[in-house]
């Protein structure tokens, strides 16, 4: 005796693209809670290095792994602790954290001090442990604020003996021309814009705590000037450009 043929049953084509559309879903949280994550730059704290209007990606396993802060806006249990620590940031990385006036608010700013240097800022100079950073002027450089106004600054190219980048400052005296000196506390790091004059950073509001900080900066991979005319609106040659 014979059986007839064995039938097999089959998914649902909704159930087939239920099942891609979850794994593919489950697989974007991951990386967006664990691995990169997209920011989009309010201010002009960092111009040049980061123009208003860049979206940038995140690097958040380039120091640590921890328990995201919170998942889809909601707060998650121990949100912040450390899973796993890869390394420590160093002077001259720009990175993403949250602000400790208010750990709901990410910042973006360069470390310019960690934990033991003393900082102190000399008629806009900046030194670390008592060397000054090398700078030398380079250029006149304009810039549309967040209100859309142009304005025009020093541009520098400044050094601390490793990283080279670009600084602004106006023309007349900033409020923070001379501050300090002041040691970094253990667990913490020192952040500057590189905008020295237009940016709310640690002069203002103090040290970051290292388990504060999100990740460090990529690349750029969108940038949208609101203040430019339709043709200009989108900053093409600012795609795929590494944040240094």
């Amino acid at each position: 005796m014979t059986s007839g043929p064995v039938q097999h049953r089959t998914k649902s084509v909704f159930r087939e693209y239920f099942e891609a559309i979850t794994i593919a879903l489950a697989v974007a949280l991951f990386l967006r809670f664990f691995v990169v994550e997209a920011f989009k730059i309010p201010s002009g704290s960092m111009v040049d290095t980061l123009e208003i209007g860049d979206f940038i990606f995140v690097n958040k396993l380039a120091y640590r792994t921890e328990i995201p802060f919170t998942a889809l806006s909601v707060p998650v249990p121990l949100g912040g602790t450390t899973l796993k620590e890869w390394r420590q940031p160093e002077r001259g990385d720009i990175i993403v954290f949250r602000w400790p006036v208010d750990p709901h608010i990410d910042y973006i700013k360069r470390v310019v001090g960690v934990p033991g240097d003393v900082i102190e800022m000399r008629g806009d100079a900046l030194f670390v442990n008592g060397k000054k950073h090398r700078r030398e002027y380079v250029e006149s450089y304009g810039y549309l604020g967040q209100d859309c106004r142009p304005r025009t600054v020093k541009r520098f190219a400044e050094s601390d003996g490793e990283n080279e980048y670009s600084i602004l400052q106006e023309r007349r005296a900033g409020l923070f021309r001379n501050f300090g000196p002041i040691q970094v506390e253990p667990g913490h790091l020192f952040m500057m814009g590189d905008n020295r004059d237009n940016s709310s950073d640690s002069r203002a509001w103090g040290q970051v705590p290292i388990h504060n900080v999100k990740g460090r900066a990529l690349f750029v991979w969108l940038s949208l000037n609101r203040c430019g005319s339709l043709s200009e609106r989108v900053r093409w040659s600012r795609f795929g450009q590494a944040v240094r």
